[in-house]
């Protein structure tokens, strides 16, 4: 078995190089000068791959970015190989066994004649194209291995000669230079856009709206930021243990509600406030369930802020995703502690702001009750005064059923009364109670009560999640009608016996009014937001005419399986 060639010292002329490679110049240059144009990392990567094979007539070259730890390769980039034969190869090399972890040891040149026969060599996998000569180098970025250039089947020769080790050496002392600017290009980038994320979360959860959604913008910038598949943001549960409040992902997740027990050593390191960093989320055994099996390196970070760990921040990629950097943990933990201080900051601002809700709706139902009911039993009194000295019968029966109405008037308004006097602690855990409380509440700003119709044992059939996810779907429907419907009437239906698609028993809540219904191009976000909480949940929702006249108005359906 030959050993690899050694590099020879060669006669140098006055630019350095070996005086036969002269007429070689031209060409390095300008192959210096196609390396150092652009910032781009991975277009630099490609541009030195496809430089390196020109220069020396190399049918295939490849970069092998060594890892972090300094074991084995955390990119590989390739010229040469088509598209069809890569898929075909299936995953690329990752450095931790052959001659390409071998030179990650040693990484010093290395020139073969043919490299199957060196004893560092471990074949290639099934569909590889066949390679003999090699070339390979270390690339250095501030004295720091970066990674290394390999270069496969010269053509001609069949050899990599000295003249060849000289110009790529040059040359990858030039793609030295260049990766560091296009490093530091991209960690800047990267910061910035971290930053902007940390604008965007901060801004969403000041802005006063539902604090659902704004947690729905912590997950989807987390999970565009780092890359991943997905981004969850877990809360404290009722019950103990961490709850799954937030799922942005491509596409459905059965996540949303999910609760991670309280006994689970992960949440007890997140509860301490350490981040948990994980390999392979679909082996570790901490977190071994079928909701993970097609996720591969994780971030969990606490939600942490003065101390105080309010939650957790989760970032799985897929299997074969790569792992996340140093950078890149770094950055999203910055991201998980200002979010946190954003959600203690609203938390603080929603605390003020449903405080003087309180104070106000006391004062409502003070006026409610010592002015409005007063004087509607006065009246209700003189109607019955008068109907007593009444002869006429059209007339006494006109004022008795005057008398009714009000009766029923003051029962309304005392119903009224004592849904504003309720604390949230109090509300009571019957699902059909907790529909009315909603509808009572929606009475007062939208002037009206709307009507409501049960069909089914709903608080035996329903679920605690899907339960309580009705009610915020109810909520947003109601709120969605008062802010832009303009409707004189809504009517809510719940319906536990419903039949879903799929031969699945499941809840339906429809909330249909007579307003002005949904303009061509008008804004969407909470019909979205009701699609995306039944979709998680399995279900569906859409939207059609209303209970006006002519279909005038909106019907939002909201079904979901118990």
């Amino acid at each position: 078995m030959a050993p690899a060639a050694p590099v020879a010292p060669a006669d140098r002329g006055p630019g350095g190089l070996p005086d036969e490679s002269a007429a070689r110049v031209p060409p390095l240059l300008e192959a210096m000068r196609s390396v150092g144009s652009g910032l781009e990392l991975h277009s630099t990567l490609d541009r030195i791959c496809e430089t390196a094979a020109e220069l020396t007539d190399a049918r295939y070259a490849a970069i092998g970015v060594v890892a972090e730890s300094g074991e084995g390769l955390s990119d590989f980039v390739q010229h040469g190989v088509d598209e069809a034969t890569v898929r075909r190869i299936g995953r690329m090399p990752d450095g931790h066994q052959g001659l390409l972890g071998a030179l990650i040891r040693d990484p010093d040149p290395v020139r073969l004649a043919n490299l199957r026969n060196d004893p560092r060599s471990c074949g290639f996998p099934p569909g590889h194209p066949p390679m003999r000569s090699f070339l390979g180098l270390p690339i250095r970025v501030q004295g720091e291995i970066f990674g290394n250039l390999y270069l496969t089947e010269k053509r001609g020769s069949g050899t990599f000669g000295d003249e060849d080790l000289s110009m790529v050496r040059v040359l990858a002392t030039e793609a030295g230079i260049a990766i560091g600017n296009a490093r530091l290009y991209e960690a800047a980038k990267q910061r910035e856009r971290w930053i902007d994320g940390s604008v965007a979360v901060t801004t969403a959860l000041l802005a006063g709206g539902h604090a659902e959604d704004a947690l729905q913008v912590v997950a989807e910038q987390a999970r565009r930021l780092s890359g991943s598949a997905a981004g969850l943001v877990l809360l404290p549960a009722e019950e103990g243990g961490l709850e799954v409040v937030a799922v942005a992902a491509e596409h459905p997740s059965k996540l949303l509600g999910v609760v991670v027990p309280p006994e689970s050593e992960l949440v007890a390191e997140l509860c301490d406030g350490k981040p948990v960093f994980l390999e392979d989320a679909a082996v570790d055994p901490r977190l071994r369930t079928d909701l993970t099996r097609d996720y591969g390196p994780v971030m969990m970070l606490p939600l942490q802020s003065d101390g105080r760990v309010l939650g957790a921040l989760v970032t799985p990629r897929t299997r074969e995703g790569r792992p996340f950097t140093e950078t890149e943990r770094s950055l999203a933990t910055q991201f998980a502690s200002q979010a946190a201080l954003a959600l203690m900051m609203a938390e603080t601002q929603r605390d003020r702001e449903r405080l003087a809700v309180y104070e106000d709706r006391d004062r409502i139902a003070r006026d409610l009750h010592d002015l409005v009911i007063q004087r509607l039993f006065a009246t209700g009194m003189m109607l019955e005064s008068a109907q007593r000295r009444s002869n006429v019968p059209e007339v006494r029966r006109g004022v008795g059923k005057a008398v009714d109405e009000l009766d029923v008037t003051i029962q309304e308004i005392r119903t009224a009364i004592f849904a504003l006097r309720q604390g949230p602690a109090e509300v009571p855990s019957g699902l059909r109670t907790r529909v009315l409380r909603e509808i009572s509440m929606a009475a007062v700003p939208l002037g009206f009560r709307p009507g409501h119709h049960f069909t089914g044992p709903v608080d035996t059939l329903v679920g605690e999640l899907t339960g309580k996810n009705l009610i915020a779907a109810l909520r947003e429907a109601l709120s969605n009608a008062f802010r832009h419907a303009g409707s004189s009437r809504i009517e809510v239906s719940v319906d536990a016996n419903v039949l879903l698609s799929d031969g699945r028993p499941g809840v339906r809540l429809a909330v249909a009014d007579d307003g002005v219904g949904i303009p061509d191009g008008g804004r969407r976000s909470g019909l979205k937001n009701l699609k995306r909480r039944a979709e998680s949940l399995g279900g569906a929702s859409w939207y059609g005419p209303g209970i006006g006249e002519g279909g005038g108005g909106t019907t939002v359906v909201w079904q979901v399986p118990h």
